[in-house]
């Protein structure tokens, strides 16, 4: 199935990461959690530990089908990164999918394309994506087709954000 690239670091949002996750490897993809150090152990705001499968030096764009942004602190960390700012920006063009739920789309704002886009976000959040001239909505899953995303605005959007992030892989 699809191979699909997991962008954070410390203090992401818990079920952001893991509820996506479980999702799209139950139904047989597989999901890398990429970071600064592979084989490093971050811990999201709630406790929750993951491993770090590859490090942003040691994958391209071109390796993944699909991108996923969890939320939480996470994002607002890596965007001062271009490395993952790059990542994210060669995603968006390339019109493979992406997901981002709640702090996830910040990250666009850093690419220069939030313009372009129509999506979702938390509370927060959606005001500066609608100051970097997106589309906003307050919905709680928004996919904009001309650019294959997928946006959620919170946790509790998770009951329609997975089944989404799946189907678009199918």
């Amino acid at each position: 199935m699809s191979k699909v690239a997991a962008l954070v670091t410390n203090q992401f949002e818990d079920s952001e990461l893991t509820s996506p996750r479980k999702a799209l490897e139950d139904a047989g993809n597989s999901v890398d959690v990429i970071e600064k150090k592979a084989g490093a152990t971050i811990v999201g705001e709630h406790g929750t530990k993951a491993k770090v499968d590859k490090s942003i030096d040691d994958v391209k764009p071109s390796d993944y089908d699909a991108l996923l942004l969890p939320g939480g602190f996470s994002p607002d960390q890596l965007r001062v990164d271009d490395r993952f700012v790059n990542f994210v920006k060669a995603f968006l063009m390339s019109n493979k999918p992406v997901f981002a739920i709640c702090h996830g789309p910040q990250f666009f704002m850093q690419t220069g394309l939030a313009n372009q886009l129509t999506l979702t976000a938390y509370t927060t959040i959606r005001t500066d994506l609608f100051y970097a001239g997106a589309r906003v909505k307050d919905q709680a899953l928004v996919v904009d087709k001309k650019h294959n995303l997928y946006t959620s605005r919170t946790p509790a959007d998770l009951d329609k954000f997975n089944p989404a992030i799946v189907n678009a892989l199918k």
